[in-house]
């Protein structure tokens, strides 16, 4: 059977059988991922006798097959005009204090309203090695963590940055409000990889994990948690929210490592009902130190966490020292 082209345009065909239409249609030789053709079908962009399909669709053989491929569209980062933080900044690079809620780069999910939209914004210049969606982003924190990051303004720059990250001479502290009592300090040192069943959450049980270093000392005990300083020598996704909850004492208001649920199960209803208000996960990147790529300065930064970090010390019975609160 000739196969038909995927330009921009419709795709006519009809059916031969097969167990699922998706697998059918990247068999056919389209240039487009199977992921893609998933899409596609999903959006209604693929019908079958004029009816739209799901992914797992079964074909007897014969039937009307329609595509509809939309015309190609380059996703690129646009300036916003979106408030951020500016602890230091020069010709080669920038250190920001990010908000809690917002996201650090445009992804599927979120295709604006970015960190990298704000930067866009401020700087004429990112580093380009990121690609047009991560422009000048050498490391990343999640959405719901605040704090400390540095980006790059141009490749140079952004490959010394990257080196230091690889090399591990970036010294990274965090805060974090831990479920349960902790006392003393330790190490996690446990490998990382994707959730075997969940594959938007990471896990120390992963078949295939990297390795995974985190130190914490335990810094004041608060009314059903504690306040810890955490320490990472490697950067994998999620690891603070998953070491810690592997550790026993999830971060709290984490809703993907337990950090919710376990918040249930406390005795103290005063302490449950005002963890159970808490949104976002309590982590907070309070230090960062490395050396400037150009001139070879020792550079050290503290951003104290934000009010509603400080205020559930507050509630739960503790209190931020001078230095870690916010002026």
């Amino acid at each position: 059977m000739t196969r038909p082209e995927a330009g921009p345009g419709v795709v006519e065909l009809r059916a031969e059988p097969a167990d699922r239409i998706d697998r059918y249609l990247v068999g056919l030789g389209l240039p487009l991922s199977r992921s893609r053709l998933q899409k596609l079908i999903r959006d209604g962009a693929v019908t079958v006798d004029g009816r739209a399909v799901s992914p797992s669709r079964a074909l007897r053989g014969g039937e009307r097959v329609r595509v509809v491929v939309p015309e190609p569209r380059e996703d690129r980062a646009e300036p916003e005009p979106i408030p951020v933080t500016v602890l230091y900044e020069d010709p080669h690079l920038v250190v920001v204090d990010k908000p809690r809620g917002l996201v650090v780069h445009p992804s599927a999910g979120h295709p604006s309203g970015t960190l990298v939209n704000a930067l866009l914004h401020r700087c004429a210049d990112l580093s380009g090695i990121g690609g047009v969606l991560r422009p000048g982003i050498v490391h990343r924190l999640d959405k719901d963590t605040s704090g400390l990051l540095v980006v790059a303004k141009d490749d140079e720059t952004h490959r010394a940055l990257q080196a230091q990250f690889r090399t591990r001479s970036v010294d990274k502290v965090y805060l974090a409000v831990v479920l349960g009592r902790l006392a003393g300090e330790g190490v996690v040192d446990r490998p990382i990889g994707r959730h075997p069943r969940d594959r938007k959450r990471m896990s120390v049980d992963a078949p295939r994990g990297r390795d995974a270093r985190t130190r914490w000392r335990a810094v004041q005990a608060l009314r059903g948690a504690t306040l810890v300083e955490v320490r990472i020598e490697t950067g994998r996704t999620h690891q603070i929210r998953v070491h810690l909850a592997a550790l026993g004492h999830p971060v709290a208001g984490d809703p993907a490592y337990g950090g919710t649920r376990r918040a249930r199960g406390i005795a103290d209803q005063e302490v449950r009902r005002r963890l159970a208000r808490e949104t976002c996960q309590a982590l907070h990147a309070w230090k960062l130190a490395f050396t400037h790529p150009r001139t070879g300065e020792p550079l050290s930064f503290e951003a104290p966490p934000p009010e509603a970090f400080t205020a559930l010390v507050r509630d739960l019975g503790g209190a931020l020292e001078p230095t870690q609160a916010r002026p």
